[in-house]
């Protein structure tokens, strides 16, 4: 800012520097101070006497210096004086060499040029500090410089010099408000100080550019200066700032709250007093001997700053009340004025901070003044002033908005929702600093915790968080057109809520809190109270209640509003009212619930009804009418409710309200039946008033005119009559409430009733970040927030393509994921996994090779692929039917190609893959290699010409592009990035119903079990059983959860199998690995799981015939590495069917034999439990003919060698004293029957290895217990079976088909023999013994008369009667035989005789003594033993 031009250059110069000199320049010394003041003293003379006027005093002659001018008489005395003050400058008064300064600026003889100077060595004098806090007198020398600036008076030459001055004034302003002795200026002079600033912008409209832009930015300057002091003011000046008249919060009684004298700015040819707003102080001087008003004196603090921000508040209020209104033409709108004050309330906002709601009356204009015109400017057509209003709530709320609740929802409901919703007309750009203002609040880290507490859990509020959330999912919706910036924004928001509710999760699970639902006492709503605002663990709680009982009065009033007394049953139903209805029941609730239809609440409480009269006075009562003018406190009362039509319930009304007002505020009124009739008059005089068919209006005159004497017979003051008057003319009493659906719009009553609806209201909630108390509280916030959240990401998600939204959206979705999974939402997971899946391109139908392409060249497909197995790897625990989206996508990825080699391995894999070659096939997926034609065969001269042909026409298969290539290698990258084969290793750590889950999901993924499928299908399904069997041996320590289904559909698949093919080959070796992983591990499980091997046995015969192999070898591991754990028979009986089963197969009989013979040599592995099995199974080996002559051999070895572990268990038993020895007894039997089985073989080795083995396990197993009976069963079911078995071979098989049957009889002779003996002393005691010994005799003679191609064998005929004599002699000897014995040794000799006639006489000659008795000697060894 420069110098007038009439200046010479140099001092020009001069003055532009000092002009320049930063505020924060440091101190000049005494002496450099005294310099500094002297050189301004010789630039004021020096353009002085450059003036005409002052020139020709000094030029005309020399007499004239006795007559100098007193303005250059001053300087000069100064001057003269100045150096003798340098080292004791701060002991010297400013005014001394301030006073010449000023009034040369107060002169109207001085020109601009001339004032200019003066007021730029002002301005260095305080921006270089020459006055500072030490300087003697300092706020008087302050006054001064305010005093003279703000009296400024100079002669006009010309628009220049006059906007230089101007510029000037403002600086100097500036600079007392800057320098550091401001402290000492008054309240006065505070609000002088910018009441001229105001004044100065107000005439720089007809000036220039530069001095409009210069006033407004010095205004701004000053309001921050100002402001910025509020942080410091101290309890003293608050204590005087609350004797200072304090605003009124109710709008009828609302003013600057100081008044005084119109500061005016008087000059010459200039006048600055203008009839536009100004600031006001009390100046009013006290009696006689006092002085002024103290508050107007003292340092300037919160009076001031009080007096400052009603006067920018009355700026709006100038503009809202004029002709032009927000809702005007937008081209007519000058939003000019507006934008400036908001701009300086911002400031003023910003600079004071939370400070400002420390004092009650700027907190008093903040809530009612303030807020009042934010609201009616927010609905401006202009989107600056928007913009701007925006910002102050913004930041209102962050400081403040513990003092402003029901203003902030008034501001969001009624400006920034239905701006944002277009509900009010708006623009585009209106639309968008709405939103974006929305976006804004919502990044604040506990704005939607605060809005859900405050708002949502209040009865008496609406649902803030609830409607921000449906708004900004709806605006995240493009209907009909492209994604727009405001959609981008909406999504942001929503995204904002859930990240924010995200970031607050830790790692522990939150706790679930108590559900109120089930409360089921009643309790009246209206009294329910919070012990401590503060204190989480106290209002947690609370607004949990709270919201549970407004969610149940909500429904209450869509019942009351259909029918009021079925909605009232319905409340005492819901617990909310008492079961006998009471009158201040009924009242609460239609005073306090919101969504009640006013029409009906009207005619209820104005019904005739004794009930309804009492609920009238009752809700008249919850009223608080203090300190409030009748006709704020009438429209208070009748904004909750509609005046009803007829006479009589008006009547009722309004008496009710009479009465109420009167006992609240009796201090005008001289009775209630004067309140009824000034009641009744306001009523008509609104009707008048706003009625558009009265066309005579009744006038202020006829007003009080027809309120004479109704005060107890005596007048009302006419003012109050005059300002009721007015305040019904300007603003209407609405009768009609507004009804319907949306945000609705805010009145003149509305706010009248918000304002003293905000006396009653709960504390706002304050949700600190630190504490995390607002994290208690996200479950029932994302129940709300979930749904929106997700429909509106997957709209987004569909139509998007730029990156980083895109990004956005999968954020989100990450998101909500994380949420979910932390309050184990799993239907929020599964709808989640809905929406991705249908994102990644996976499931549409295409070629292989257009399908990778397509993949991956598409973002946003790759990046949902990666969500969704991000959410399946994170969330896992909680997914229930989305785990059939992850396996669909995971199938696609199989066709593809594109999955991992090898995606997945059981627990056991690594410790079992040296001995188990299988274990580390567990899932493995070979990406597809291209078709190539199938090889053909050539065979003769016309084959390999066809082939030749067939070469000669191919055609090499084409190379992928370079794009194919790129696109595959990025959808690998993918794929890798996706960890998809941890989904089914890490499987053993998911809870058991999402376990569960899982496995359905491969179960249903692999389609129906059967053999049918084509080849893609059964492709899948065999793929999806190997996952399935994976997750089982993962999940072994739990496989009770999985073991049925797994059971079940493997089952399915095995007997729907007809014929061979990949499907069954897996599901039968993948339960046999099942089997052998879990064996060792379940014990309580072993016999299901062997029990479950019995499906092999069911197979088809070409399916059993085409694995029966492998299928052996299968068990042959099992058997080995288990061999312990199978204990039980049933358990035993699966697996001996399975070997024998494999005895007459010819690739599986080797392994299947190799198996038994591990389990049954010396008896390692034989139990009580499968002895029977195992000889059984030993058996079909023996009589097998698929292998060779040695196997049969050793199966019968090891059928006898069997024998061994008998005689161990029977002495074992015996040791312990277990009666066991049946069971011992029955399988020595089932043993030797079985033995009796193979000796009928017709292979001659076979045959008589297998009569050798019998008698050694019928004679030579000592030390087995057999009861009597049981050898008895020996010889009727084995001896004698065998005997005569071969003797009808004899009889009837040809002998080239049983060769050498000769050898097999005296093997079997000797047997015969040798178990009768051997068995002689257990069965001649039996009463069946004769018959057993007429069995052998009849069988030897048997035996003699067998022939051989005609002839009688030698070799038997010779031998029948030397075992017939040993037989005798042992008989003889144990005294079994002898003359006394009667029937049998008549019997004996019967046949004896027909075998060896002399026999008799050679065994029992006459000449013999008496013989022995049984048992007193011992038969010789000899004689017991058979050549």
């Amino acid at each position: 800012m420069g110098c007038p031009n009439q200046l010479p250059e140099g001092i020009t110069a001069a003055r532009d520097t000092k002009d320049c000199s930063p505020s924060s320049s440091p101190s000049p010394s005494s002496t450099s101070s005294a310099f500094m003041v002297n050189s301004e003293i010789g630039a004021v003379l020096a353009v002085m006497r450059r003036n005409v006027r002052w020139g020709v005093q000094y030029m005309d002659n020399e007499d004239q210096l006795e007559h100098e001018h007193p303005l250059i008489k001053s300087f000069k005395q100064i001057r003269k004086k100045i150096f003798s003050f340098q080292h004791k400058w701060h002991t010297i008064n400013p005014s001394f060499y301030l006073q010449p300064f000023l009034d040369v600026i107060q002169s109207d003889e001085t020109s601009a040029p001339i004032t200019g100077v003066a007021l730029s060595s002002i301005y260095k004098i305080l921006t270089l500090e020459v006055i500072d806090l030490d300087t003697v007198n300092v706020s008087e020398s302050l006054h001064s410089i305010v005093d003279a600036v703000t009296s400024c008076r100079f002669e006009v030459t010309d628009p220049a010099s006059e906007e230089v001055v101007l510029m000037k004034i403002l600086q100097v302003l500036l600079g007392c408000m800057k320098n550091k002795a401001s402290v000492k200026l008054s309240n006065q002079h505070v609000c002088n100080v910018v009441n001229t600033c105001f004044q100065i912008v107000h005439q720089a409209g007809a000036k220039g550019e530069l001095l409009q832009r210069t006033a407004r930015h010095t205004m701004h300057e000053l309001i921050r200066c100002v402001f910025m002091h509020l942080q410091d003011v101290g309890s003293k000046e608050d204590e005087v700032a609350h004797e200072v008249n304090m605003p009124n919060n109710d709008p009828s009684s609302m003013s600057n709250g100081y008044t005084g004298s119109k500061i005016e700015f008087v000059g010459g040819s200039l006048d600055l007093s203008t009839d536009v707003p100004e600031v006001k102080m009390d100046e009013t001087p006290g009696e006689v001997g006092q002085t002024k008003n103290p508050v107007v004196t003292e340092p300037y603090g919160v009076p001031s700053m009080v007096e400052i921000f009603s006067f920018l508040c009355s700026l709006l209020n100038a503009v809202e009340h004029s002709g032009i209104t927000p809702k005007s033409n937008s081209l007519a709108y000058d939003e000019d004025v507006p934008l400036f004050a908001l701009g300086l309330i911002n400031s003023a906002i910003e600079l004071g901070g939370a400070a400002l709601s420390r004092h009650p009356e700027i907190l008093a204009l903040v809530q009612n003044d303030l807020f009042h015109s934010l609201i009616q400017f927010g609905l401006s057509p202009s989107p600056l002033i928007l913009s701007t209003v925006c910002s102050i709530v913004l930041n209102l709320y962050h400081l403040m908005r513990v003092k402003l609740k029901l203003q902030l929802e008034a501001f969001f409901s009624s400006v920034l929702m239905k701006i944002a919703l277009n509900k009010h007309g708006s623009s585009y750009q209106q639309q968008e600093v709405a939103m974006e203002t929305l976006v804004d609040l919502c990044r604040q880290p506990t704005f939607i915790h605060e809005m859900y507490a405050n708002y949502d859990c209040d009865i008496s509020c609406s649902n803030v968080f609830e409607d921000l959330s449906n708004l900004l999912s709806k605006s995240a919706f493009p209907v009909n057109s492209p994604l727009s910036a405001i959609h981008v924004l909406a999504l942001e928001g929503l995204i904002a809520m859930i990240s924010g509710m995200a970031e607050s999760i830790g790692d522990e699970v939150p706790p679930l809190e108590p559900d109120p639902s089930s409360i089921e006492d009643h309790e009246s709503f209206w009294k329910v109270k919070c012990e401590d605002f503060e204190n989480p663990d106290a209002w947690v709680p609370f607004i949990r209640k709270m919201k549970h009982i407004k969610k149940k009065l909500t429904i209450g009033a869509d019942n009351f509003n259909r029918d009021p007394k079925k909605g009232l049953q319905f409340l005492q139903g819901m617990y909310l009212l008492p079961e006998t209805l009471d009158p201040i029941s009924v009242a609460c609730f239609l005073r306090y619930t919101s969504g009640l239809d006013k029409n009906l609440v009207g005619d209820y409480l104005g019904n005739h009804d004794q009930f309804c009269i009492d609920v009238l006075q009752e809700f008249a009562g919850t009223f608080d009418f203090h300190d409030m003018n009748l006709d704020i406190a009438l429209r208070v009362f009748l904004e909750t409710f509609r005046l009803p039509g007829e006479s009589q319930k008006i009547q009722r009304v309004v008496e009710a309200f009479a009465e109420r007002y009167y006992e609240q505020s009796p201090d005008i009124l001289a009775n209630k039946d004067a309140a009824l009739l000034l009641s009744y008059s306001l009523i008509m005089l609104n009707t008048d008033q706003h009625n558009a068919q009265v066309k005579k209006k009744m006038t202020e005159e006829d007003f009080i005119r027809n309120n004479r004497r109704i005060n107890g017979g005596n007048d009302l003051p006419r003012e109050y009559l005059s300002e009721l008057y007015r305040s019904i003319s300007e603003n209407e009493i609405k009768m009609t409430p507004e009804q319907g659906v949306g945000f609705p719009v805010l009145t003149h009553d509305n706010w009248v009733g918000l304002i003293h609806k905000s006396r009653q209201t709960a504390p706002f909630i304050i949700c600190n970040s630190g504490d995390h108390s607002g994290d208690r509280i996200n479950h029932e916030m994302f129940a709300i927030l979930s749904g929106p959240t997700v429909a509106a990401l997957s709209v987004v998600l569909d139509l998007v393509e730029q990156e980083d939204v895109l990004q956005i959206c999968i954020d989100g979705f990450l998101d909500v994921a994380k949420i979910a999974g932390s309050y184990h939402l799993d239907d929020v997971l599964d709808g989640l996994l809905v929406s991705l899946s249908k994102f990644t391109t996976l499931l549409i139908p295409m070629s292989i090779e257009d399908s990778v392409h397509a993949f991956g060249d598409d973002s946003k497909a790759r990046k949902a692929t990666v969500a969704v197995f991000t959410i399946a790897n994170s969330y896992g625990d909680y997914i229930r039917s989305g785990w059939r989206n992850i396996l669909d996508c995971i199938l696609s990825l199989h066709k593809l190609g594109l999955l991992p080699a090898q995606l997945a391995r059981d627990a056991a894999a690594d410790s079992d893959s040296v001995s188990d070659p299988d274990s580390g096939k567990s899932i493995v997926v070979v990406a597809k290699p291209v078709a190539l034609p199938p090889a053909r065969k050539s065979s003769g001269l016309m084959g390999r010409f066809s082939e030749f042909l067939y070469y000669d026409t191919e055609k090499p298969a084409p190379q992928p592009s370079e794009e194919q290539v790129e696109a595959r290698n990025r959808a690998m990258e993918t794929v890798k990035d996706c960890h998809i084969e941890n989904v089914f290793t890490e499987s053993k750590f998911l809870q058991s119903e999402s376990l569960s889950s899982l496995a359905r999901a491969l179960m249903l993924g692999a389609g129906p079990s059967g053999t049918n499928n084509s080849g893609d299908d059964e492709d899948a399904a065999i793929f999806c059983l190997e996952l399935l069997i994976t997750v089982a041996l993962n999940n072994r320590d739990r496989i009770m959860i999985l073991w049925q289904g797994v059971y079940e559909y493997i089952a399915n698949i095995v007997q729907s199998a007809v014929m061979p093919s990949s499907l069954v080959e897996k599901a039968v070796f993948g339960l046999i690995r099942i089997c052998r992983r879990l064996l060792p591990y379940k014990e309580d499980l072993t016999d299901d799981l062997l029990k479950s091997l019995q499906l092999i046995l069911k197979l088809d015969a070409r399916v059993a015939d085409a694995y029966c192999e492998h299928i052996t070898q299968e068990i042959m591991r099992l058997v080995k590495a288990n061999v312990g754990q199978i204990k039980s028979h049933m358990g035993w009986r699966t697996i001996t069917s399975l070997l024998s089963i494999t005895a007459r197969h010819p690739e599986a009989s080797e392994p299947g034999f190799e198996t038994l013979e591990f389990i049954m040599s010396d008896g390692a592995h034989l139990l009580p439990a499968n002895f029977v099995l195992c000889v059984n199974a030993a058996r079909q080996f023996a009589e097998s003919r698929v292998g060779d002559v040695a196997r049969s051999v050793k199966s019968i070895d090891l059928m006898s060698g069997a024998g061994v572990c008998l005689v161990r268990w029977s002495r074992e038993a015996e040791e312990a004293a277990l009666q066991v020895n049946e069971d011992i007894g029955e399988m020595w039997l089932r043993l030797v029957q079985a033995l009796k089985k193979v000796c009928s073989d017709s292979r001659e080795e076979i045959r008589n290895h297998a009569v050798l083995m019998l008698q050694r396990s019928v004679t030579g197993l000592d030390g087995i217990y057999l009861e009597d009976e049981m050898w008895l069963q020996c010889f009727d079911s084995v001896i004698f079976a065998v005997v005569n078995d071969l003797l009808e071979i004899v009889e009837e098989k040809s002998a080239k088909e049983y060769r050498n049957m000769e050898g097999t009889l005296v093997f079997s002779l000797k047997l015969l023999s040798k178990a009768f003996l051997h068995s002689l002393p257990c069965i001649s005691r039996l009463v069946s013994f004769e018959k057993i010994w007429v069995g052998v005799l009849t069988g030897m003679k048997r035996y003699m008369e067998v022939k051989f191609r005609g002839r009688r064998s030698e070799k038997i005929y010779e031998l029948v009667p030397e075992l017939l004599k040993n037989t005798l002699l042992v008989m003889k000897s144990t005294g079994v035989l002898s003359p006394d014995c009667g029937g049998v040794w008549e019997e004996t000799w019967v046949h004896v005789k027909t075998l060896a006639p002399l026999l008799q006489a050679e065994v029992f000659p006459e000449d013999e003594p008496e013989p022995r008795t049984v048992g007193a000697t011992a038969v010789p060894e000899a004689n017991l033993l058979v050549p």
